[in-house]
C-alpha cells in the first residue's frame, strides 16, 4: 500500500529545504528520463524549474533546479488532513523503496541535521504522532509489566 510522500503544494511565498543533485554529460539524458517517468508519469507531479540557494558561503547566485510539484488531479494524491491521520497513514504504507515509517523518521533526521534553521513544525508534528502511536502497535492482552510479575512454578 504506497503511502504518503513528502509533497510540495505550489506556494509562490513559500520555501523548501532540500538538496539538489547535479548532473552532466552523459548522466543527464538518462536522469531526465528516470525523474520523468517515475515523477511525472507514474508519479502524476508537474515538473517546475525553480531558483536554488545553496547553503554553501562561496555560492554566488542560485542556480535553476527541477523540482515536482504535486497536482490534486493525481489520482494517489490525499490531499490536507491532520498529522495524526498522516501518521496514521504513514503506520500502514510501504512503497518499492521501503516503509512510509522510515521514510519520515529519516526525513526528520535530515531535517534536524542539514536544515537546523528549518522550522518545520508540520513535518516534526507528523513525527511526534507517528511515534505516539508506534507503542499502541504492540500492545497485547497482558503489558509486560503484567507477566513479569506472575509467580512462576519451578521445576523441581
Amino acid at each position: 500500500m504506497p503511502g504518503r510522500v513528502v509533497t510540495l503544494l505550489e506556494d509562490r511565498g513559500a520555501c523548501t529545504w532540500g538538496v539538489a543533485y547535479e548532473v552532466r554529460g552523459e548522466q543527464i539524458a538518462a536522469s531526465l528520463e528516470y525523474l520523468n517517468m517515475r515523477e511525472a508519469v507514474l508519479g502524476g507531479y508537474d515538473t517546475k524549474l525553480v531558483k536554488f540557494h545553496p547553503q554553501e558561503k562561496d555560492a554566488e547566485e542560485p542556480i535553476l533546479a527541477l523540482v515536482y510539484i504535486a497536482t490534486p488531479q493525481n489520482p494517489s494524491y490525499l490531499g490536507p488532513a491532520s498529522e495524526e491521520d498522516i501518521a496514521a497513514q504513514i503506520i500502514v504504507s510501504s512503497g518499492c523503496a521501503g516503509h512510509n515509517i522510515e521514510y519520515l523518521l529519516r526525513l526528520a533526521d535530515f531535517m534536524r541535521y542539514f536544515c537546523p534553521q528549518a522550522e518545520d513544525k508540520h513535518l516534526f508534528s507528523i513525527e511526534e504522532a507517528l511515534i505516539s502511536i508506534l507503542p499502541c502497535l504492540y500492545c497485547t492482552e497482558e503489558s509486560p509489566e503484567e507477566t513479569a510479575s506472575v509467580p512462576q512454578k519451578s521445576k523441581g
